[in-house]
């Protein structure tokens, strides 16, 4: 047997239908309960139970109990980059589920991806920040300029200096399935989508499962002010 990380260990984990659907719907960032994660997969609770156990022991999920209940959520945005990541192949290599509804464009344009922005609006905003420099970008590498730490300070008053964490980038590149190019992650990314909700800009929808962003009229007039017109 070689040395090295398990990539097969992984792959099993994720390449179980259920278990695929479940970890799907927590990327939308929210921690759900077994019973709705048991709804999303179509599978029973007692089933849901044993995918979970094994997720958790994989080290893809983690729990947290909050009186009788426990709920779940990806054990960190690693995995939600893989799982975004796996998404993207899928598409590109012409794997994609039949069913298609009304809430497809909705999320092929602006969606949660853990806890930043992903979908067109999300490309176009990474688009936006590296040609006005404020962001510099080698392959997947993302510096914020010192411009850019005084555009998000004057601009979203987000103070880049504040978001600095021991396991996590300030700026990551994170690559998005619909649109087949980057979107921003990292803290900067989460702390710019937090804005946008603190600011009643954007909101997730609140269908069970949707990982939908609804921008306001006048949020989108504030998008397109800082980040430019959509394509679309």
């Amino acid at each position: 047997m070689k040395a090295g990380p398990d990539i097969a260990m992984i792959a099993a984990l994720v390449g179980d239908p259920a278990r695929a659907n479940m970890l799907t719907a927590l990327l939308g960032g929210r921690a759900l309960t077994a019973s709705e994660l048991a709804h999303q997969a179509g599978i029973t609770p007692q089933t849901a139970s044993s995918h979970l156990s094994k997720l958790e022991v994989g080290g893809l999920i983690e729990q947290e109990k909050q009186g009788r209940h426990r709920y779940y959520r990806l054990s960190d945005p690693d995995v939600a980059g893989v799982l975004e990541g796996l998404a993207g192949l899928a598409a590109r290599a012409g794997h994609m589920r039949l069913r298609t509804g009304p809430k497809d464009p909705a999320l092929r344009r602006a969606r949660i991806c853990y806890d930043h922005l992903a979908g067109d609006l999300g490309v176009q905003m990474l688009d936006s920040l590296r040609k006005q420099r404020l962001l510099r970008q080698t392959r997947q590498t993302i510096e914020l300029t010192a411009e850019g730490e005084r555009f998000m300070a004057k601009a979203l008053q987000i103070d880049s200096a504040a978001l600095a964490h021991p396991r996590r980038p300030l700026c990551k590149a994170c690559l998005d399935w619909s649109e087949r190019r980057h979107h921003l992650a990292g803290t900067l990314g989460a702390a710019i989508m937090a804005r946008f909700t603190e600011l009643n800009w954007a909101a997730r929808d609140a269908a069970p499962g949707s990982r939908v962003v609804n921008f306001t009229r006048s949020g989108e007039k504030r998008f397109a002010a800082l980040f430019g017109e959509s394509s679309d």
